[in-house]
């Protein structure tokens, strides 16, 4: 990589320049904003400043700072990873090595619990209690604290099978003031659970094992492989959640998960196996913005 211009050149605009034609010739997909960010973090200054000031000069250490991030960038690893941290659902998340790289599909799963929460009246209260949620493979926590954030009522209790994932889920509710409604714990999917939940979230690992090795960089040398190796079809998590599901769910209740494209319907046939169904109200599914199916939300059955 070239080195950043040097002495009286080195400015804001610069170097902001400079570093969006090597991300460019990198093929980085959004070099302009990649290039914003990572001046940005390798300055110290915010956004107003970089646009109201692209004169300022930067130190050689500041300069020598983004040159290092550059590289980084241009040889695969993704901004959030170099960042540590990832916006979500309008809140700043940290990340991990053990955690996924929460993506925006996901933001899907907390719309469309926020949705059936209001549809079954439960933003306060149910029945005169909080409303429990259960995150299974939390990660960094996305779905559960973002959540907890929009219902100052609920209580949430997340899981995940990595210490590592939990300790950064335990400081992100921490920090965005959620701690003290979240109950974390560390195990594979739903074993050693016995209470009742009204809604049960996952997004579980859903690539099949033979298509980890066609992942774009980003995703294949990043994130961790317990989060993305869905087995051989790609079901394999489903199938532990989903039946156990069925049994930790108050009558009622709702299953709320992402799926892989194409996985939508096999989904739904092991949810309506477990005795889930649809509500007249709410669609089986939610595609994303590429056309996807991406959330399937189904309703447990009343029991008698």
């Amino acid at each position: 990589m070239n080195k950043p211009p040097a002495d009286a050149a080195r400015t804001l605009g610069t170097l902001f320049r400079w570093g969006r034609d090597r991300l460019r010739e990198h093929g980085v997909d959004t070099p302009d904003l990649d290039a914003r960010l990572l001046l940005l973090e390798a300055s110290g200054i915010d956004h107003t400043v970089l646009i109201a000031a692209p004169d300022r000069a930067m130190a050689p250490e500041e300069a020598a700072r983004f040159a290092e991030l550059l590289k980084r960038r241009c040889a695969g690893e993704p901004v959030s990873r170099i960042l540590g941290y990832r916006e979500f659902h309008g809140h700043w998340l940290a990340l991990s090595a053990a955690t996924l790289d929460p993506r925006p599909e996901t933001e899907l799963v907390v719309d469309q619990c926020l949705r059936v929460v209001d549809l079954m009246g439960w933003r306060h209260s149910v029945g005169g209690r909080p409303l429990r949620l259960l995150d299974l493979g939390t990660g960094t926590g996305a779905i559960v604290i973002s959540l907890l954030h929009a219902l100052p009522g609920a209580w949430g209790c997340a899981v995940d099978i990595a210490y590592e994932a939990l300790a950064t889920a335990r400081g992100n509710a921490a920090r965005l003031g959620v701690g003290d409604r979240l109950a974390l714990a560390c195990g594979n999917w739903t074993d050693a659970f016995s209470g009742r939940f009204d809604v049960i979230l996952s997004n579980p690992p859903y690539i099949e094992t033979s298509d980890i090795g066609e992942l774009k960089p980003e995703v294949r040398c990043f994130d961790p492989v317990l989060a993305l190796d869905g087995g051989q079809d790609g079901l394999a998590a489903y199938r532990r959640i989903i039946p156990s599901a069925s049994q930790l769910l108050v009558p009622g209740g709702w299953l709320i998960l992402e799926v892989g494209a194409g996985q939508a319907a096999a989904v739904i046939g092991l949810c309506r196996t477990a005795g889930f169904g649809p509500h007249a109200a709410v669609s089986e599914t939610v595609t994303d913005l590429a056309g996807h199916a991406r959330v399937v939300c189904m309703q447990l059955g009343w029991t008698t």
